[in-house]
């Protein structure tokens, strides 16, 4: 089992720096990588197969959707029905995030940005758990040059970091950074972690190894045929009968 980097943003219309940000990301040791495309709404194939052959760490993909209000979350969620891929929703707005919690088309509600990262409550974690999705947490905000800002940013995802431990919630927490050289290793992050966040050590690789794995598994379960729901799978019979 490798550790993550759970969200990295590309641009599909940029095929050479996404290559090179991902050969980076190889030489940093990562093993998982989940690659957000930016604005699509979907992920072709194709696409998935031409950057699997460009490294050898294993690809995974996700979109991540930012609505307004509930309304408008229940508008587009049609259209992710039968997606193959992690589907993420980013809002501010209370209700999105307890729609989201419940909808189990919905894989993370992405605390990710500041003003998101603020609004986070025990009531979203605890649905969250209850529909077994993930909660998301970014390093993204550490790293801004305004140090009043930095020290301010660290302070609210500390509080959310340990809300969300004190509530055992399924949690992640990602990159999500638009310049290569913001990235760091997983044993930096580990660091980071415990030093910045004040992580013990098992919680720090709950969020970069063993959740984000619990949630590939998650969609490779989804998109088994032969998966119902939790505790029930299909068997097939052997030819010849019983």
């Amino acid at each position: 089992m490798g550790y993550f980097e759970s969200r990295v943003p590309i641009d599909i219309n940029d095929y050479e720096n996404t290559v090179k940000k991902l050969r980076f990301l190889e030489k940093l040791n990562f093993k998982k990588i989940i690659l957000e495309p930016l604005k699509v709404e979907k992920i072709s194939k194709n696409l998935k197969d031409k950057l699997r052959k460009e490294v050898d760490i294993d690809l995974y993909f996700r979109i991540n959707l930012k609505p307004n209000s509930a309304s408008d979350l229940k508008k587009i969620i049609s259209k992710y029905n039968q997606f193959p891929d992690i589907l993420s929703v980013e809002s501010t707005n209370k209700e999105v995030q307890l729609f989201s919690a419940r909808d189990t088309r919905i894989d993370i509600i992405s605390f990710s940005n500041i003003d998101v990262t603020k609004t986070l409550t025990p009531g979203v974690i605890s649905l969250s758990k209850q529909y077994n999705s993930f909660i998301e947490f970014s390093f993204n905000p550490m790293f801004t040059e305004n140090k009043f800002a930095q020290s301010k940013n660290i302070h609210f995802i500390i509080s959310a970091v340990n809300l969300a431990l004190a509530n055992k919630a399924n949690y992640i927490i990602s990159g999500n950074f638009s310049n290569i050289y913001d990235y760091r290793s997983p044993k930096v992050l580990l660091s980071f972690c415990q030093t910045l966040l004040d992580m013990p050590l098992p919680k720090a690789k709950l969020a970069l190894r063993d959740n984000p794995e619990k949630l590939i598994e998650k969609i490779e379960r989804r998109n088994d045929p032969n998966f119902i729901e939790e505790g029930v799978r299909l068997i097939n019979s052997e030819k010849g009968g019983r």
